[in-house]
C-alpha cells in the first residue's frame, strides 16, 4: 500500500472576490493497495463482497421501508459480506475504448446509508464525501491497483470529533475490504 498526502496545509478563508462563499485547503491522504491479481479477477472479488444497491434497488428499498428498523433490515439485506454496497459502477476502460486507448478502470461508489449516519448525525457536510469513490485500475506498467481517499482526511476539513471518529471506524472497514479484495495486507 501507497500513501500519498496531498495539500499539506488547512486554510479556510474567503474567496478573493468578496462573494458569500468559503475555500478550505485541507491534508487528503490517498490509500493505493496492489495486488497480484489480474483486473478482471479484482473486479470479481470486490463484487463479489460488495452488495448491488445500483439502478433502483437502493431508492426502493428506502421508500418501502415503513421506519428505520424496517430501512436497517432491508440495508443490511442489500450489503454485501463486506457490509459495503455499490451505488454506481462506471468503467472508465469501456468508454474511453471509444476513443483509443484501451486502458481497464473501473470506478466505484461504495458505502453503506447505515454507516454513513454514523457521521451525517454529527455534520451534514459528510454526506460531500460518502459514499465513497473507489477506483480498481492496471496503470501502465501492468500493476493492478486499489485506490481511495481516505475518509478521515476528506473529513477532517470539519473538524468535529465525533465525525473523525466515526470516520477512522469507516477507514478501518475500507482498508479491511481493500485487504481482503487485494488478498494482501498493508
Amino acid at each position: 500500500m501507497n500513501t500519498i498526502i496531498f495539500n499539506c496545509k488547512r486554510q479556510r478563508r474567503a474567496a478573493p472576490d468578496k462573494e458569500p462563499r468559503m475555500i478550505d485547503r485541507y491534508t487528503v491522504e490517498h490509500l493505493d493497495y496492489g495486488t497480484s491479481k489480474s483486473f478482471e479477477e479484482t473486479v470479481i472479488a470486490f463484487e463479489a463482497v460488495t452488495g448491488d444497491a445500483s439502478g433502483d434497488r437502493y431508492a426502493q428499498a428506502r421508500s418501502g421501508s415503513k421506519n428505520a428498523d424496517e430501512f436497517e433490515r432491508r440495508m443490511n439485506e442489500i450489503a454485501g459480506s463486506s457490509g459495503f454496497m455499490r451505488f454506481l459502477t462506471l468503467d472508465h476502460g469501456g468508454w474511453l475504448a471509444l476513443f483509443g486507448p484501451h486502458i481497464k478502470s473501473r470506478l466505484y461508489i461504495v458505502g453503506n446509508p447505515l454507516i454513513a449516519r454514523t457521521m451525517l448525525q454529527h455534520h451534514v457536510e459528510v454526506g460531500l464525501n460518502v459514499p465513497v469513490r473507489l477506483l480498481i485500475y492496471e496503470n501502465a506498467a501492468g500493476e493492478v491497483r486499489l485506490g481511495y481517499d481516505l475518509p478521515s482526511s476528506l473529513m477532517s476539513r470539519l473538524n468535529n470529533a465525533e465525525v473523525t471518529e466515526a470516520a477512522r471506524k469507516l477507514d478501518a472497514k475500507l482498508a479491511a475490504l481493500a485487504e481482503q479484495v487485494c488478498g494482501e495486507k498493508a
